[in-house]
C-alpha cells in the first residue's frame, strides 16, 4: 500500500467514525423520545481497489410487519376501550343493587312507601313520603336518560374531534412527502422526516385503520382497511358536521345528525364499513347503535311505569286523556309517542310538593273534586298491586317477556352492568395484545447500554485511524530529512 492510499484510508476512516459517533449520539440523546427509530450508519467497501471506507446514508430499523401489527393492535384497543367507557357510564348511570340511588333502589323505596301509606291512609307524612319517593323515581330515570343523552353528544363531538384530527393529519403527510423526495433527491438524510411521518400515520391509524402502501422517491399512500383512499399523492377530506344537542328523536336515518363523507361522496360508518375497526367507527356505533339501544330500554322502563298508573280502570277519576301520577312532561302519555319518554317523565303536578301538593289525591283519586274518607286505603292498594303485576315488555336489549315492575328495572341493571362487565374483557384483551406488540416494536428501539458500547467502538476506530496519519506523518518526516 502506498502512503498515498494509506493516508486516503485514515481519513475516510476518521469520517466514518466522526458520523459514526453522531448518529451513537442521536440515538442516546432521542433514547427517550416517542416515535423516535434507531439509526445506524451504512459503512462498506467503496469497492475493489480503491482503498478506505464509504459512507452511506443513514438508516432507520424498523421492522415493518411489527409496526403494522402493532397499528391493527392499537386500533382495535381504542375501538374497545371507547366502548367500554361507554357501557361503564352508562352502568354508573342506571346504579347497581346496592346504591341507593340506582334505578332498582329508587323503585324499591317507592313501593315501600306505597305500603306504609296502605297500613295508614289518614297519615298526612306518609302521603307526602310517597310523593317525595314517587318524584325521586322519575327524576332518577330522567337523570339516567339526560345521562345517556350527554354520552351520545360526547360522542357526536368525539367524532368532529377525530374527523379534524384525520384531516389535519392527512394534510401533513401530504406535505412531508413532498419533502421526503426533495431531500432524499439531494442525497440528505430524510430519517427524521420519516419518524414524523410515522408518528401521524399512528394518529390516523388510531382513528381509521389504515394500509400504508410505498411509492416511489420516499412516497407513500394510505388506504383504509375497507380500500377508501385516504392519502395518494393528494390528501382526501373528510366532512361531518357536528350537532351541539341531540335528541333522543334524532338518527342518521332520519337525516337530523350527520353521517360521514370522504370527498363529498357518503360512506358508511357501520362496524362492517370501509372504516371499520377504529375509534372513529366505535363512536359512531355508540352515537347511532348503542346509545339508541340504551334508550329504548330506558323507554320501556318509563313507558310501563306510566301506563300502569295511567289506566282508568285503575283510578276512575282519570278520564281519557287525563295524566295519571307519572306524567309526559305534565301531560297524557301517548303510546304512539314512546321516544324519548324516559327523558319527559315526571310526576303529576296535582300530587307533586313542588306543585300543587295535594298529596290526598293519592288516596281519593287524582282528579277528585274533595278529599274523601281518609281511612280508604283500596286505591293505595291498588297502586301497589299494579306495581307487582306482570306485563309485557319488550325492547332489544330486554328482550320480550311478561315482568313486573321491579322485575324490569333489575333486568335493566343487569343488562347494563353485563355489557359494562363484556366490554371491560374486550378492552382488557385488546389492551393487552396492543401492549405486547408495543414492547415488540420497542424491542427494536434504543438500547442505551449497546449505543454506549458502540460508541466506545466508534471511539477506537477513530485513535486507531488517527494513529494512522500519526505514523503517517513521521514517515514523511524521515524522508524528508534522508
Amino acid at each position: 500500500m502506498s502512503i498515498f492510499s494509506a493516508l486516503n484510508s485514515a481519513m475516510s476512516g476518521l469520517n466514518a467514525a466522526s458520523r459514526s459517533s453522531q448518529v451513537v449520539s442521536e440515538n442516546l440523546s432521542n433514547a427517550l423520545t416517542p416515535g423516535y427509530s434507531r439509526r445506524v450508519l451504512d459503512v462498506n467497501s467503496p469497492g475493489v481497489g480503491v482503498t478506505g471506507v464509504r459512507i452511506g446514508n443513514v438508516q432507520r430499523i424498523t421492522d415493518p410487519v411489527i409496526m403494522a401489527n402493532r397499528r391493527v393492535a392499537e386500533a382495535e384497543y381504542g375501538a374497545a376501550k371507547a366502548q367500554s367507557d361507554f357501557f361503564s357510564r352508562m352502568s354508573d348511570l342506571v346504579g347497581t343493587v346496592d346504591d341507593e340511588m340506582s334505578l332498582a333502589s329508587q323503585m324499591s323505596e317507592f313501593q315501600s312507601s306505597l305500603i306504609e301509606a296502605v297500613s295508614r291512609p289518614d297519615s298526612q307524612p306518609r302521603l307526602n313520603d310517597l310523593s317525595v319517593r314517587a318524584n325521586a323515581l322519575a327524576e332518577s330515570i330522567s337523570r339516567t336518560a339526560e345521562g345517556l343523552r350527554d354520552l351520545r353528544i360526547n360522542a357526536d363531538g368525539a367524532i368532529g374531534s377525530q374527523v379534524d384530527t384525520v384531516n389535519q393529519a392527512l394534510k401533513d403527510i401530504e406535505k412531508l412527502n413532498a419533502r421526503i423526495m426533495v431531500v432524499e433527491a439531494g442525497g440528505m438524510d430524510v430519517a427524521s422526516m420519516n419518524d414524523q411521518r410515522d408518528q401521524l400515520i399512528d394518529q390516523i391509524n388510531e382513528i381509521i385503520p389504515v394500509n400504508v402502501v410505498r411509492r416511489d422517491n420516499g412516497q407513500i399512500s394510505l388506504f383504509s382497511t375497507g380500500g377508501v383512499m385516504l392519502l395518494d399523492g393528494r390528501a382526501s377530506e373528510l366532512s361531518f358536521s357536528r350537532t351541539r344537542d341531540i335528541m333522543p328523536h334524532m338518527t342518521i336515518d332520519n337525516g337530523m345528525i350527520s353521517g360521514l363523507e370522504v370527498n363529498g361522496k357518503p360512506i358508511d360508518t357501520g362496524p362492517n364499513g370501509p372504516l371499520r375497526g377504529g375509534t372513529l367507527t366505535a363512536q359512531f356505533e355508540i352515537r347511532d347503535v348503542t346509545s339508541l339501544e340504551a334508550q329504548e330500554d330506558l323507554d320501556a322502563m318509563a313507558k310501563d311505569l306510566i301506563e300502569r298508573f295511567q289506566d282508568p280502570a285503575l283510578d276512575g277519576t282519570i278520564g281519557t286523556g287525563d295524566a295519571g301520577i307519572f306524567t309526559d312532561d305534565g301531560n297524557f302519555f301517548d303510546p304512539a309517542n314512546t321516544v324519548g319518554i324516559a327523558n319527559r317523565i315526571e310526576l303529576n303536578d296535582l300530587v307533586s310538593l313542588s306543585g300543587s301538593a295535594e298529596t290526598w289525591r293519592f288516596r281519593d283519586g287524582l282528579y277528585a273534586t274533595a278529599p274523601g274518607d281518609p281511612g280508604d286505603s283500596s286505591l293505595l292498594q291498588a297502586y301497589t298491586d299494579v306495581l307487582g303485576e306482570t306485563r309485557s315488555v319488550s325492547s332489544i336489549g330486554l328482550g320480550t317477556a311478561n315482568m313486573s315492575a321491579a322485575t324490569l328495572t333489575a333486568n335493566l341493571l343487569s343488562r347494563f352492568a353485563q355489557d359494562s362487565e363484556t366490554a371491560a374483557r374486550s378492552s382488557t384483551f385488546a389492551a393487552t395484545s396492543y401492549n405486547e406488540m408495543s414492547q415488540a416494536e420497542l424491542a427494536l428501539g434504543v438500547d442505551t447500554d449497546a449505543e454506549l458500547q458502540n460508541l466506545m467502538l466508534v471511539e477506537k476506530y477513530y485513535a486507531a485511524n488517527a494513529r494512522m496519519i500519526s505514523v503517517i506523518d513521521e514517515l514523511m518526516d524521515t524522508l524528508i530529512r534522508m
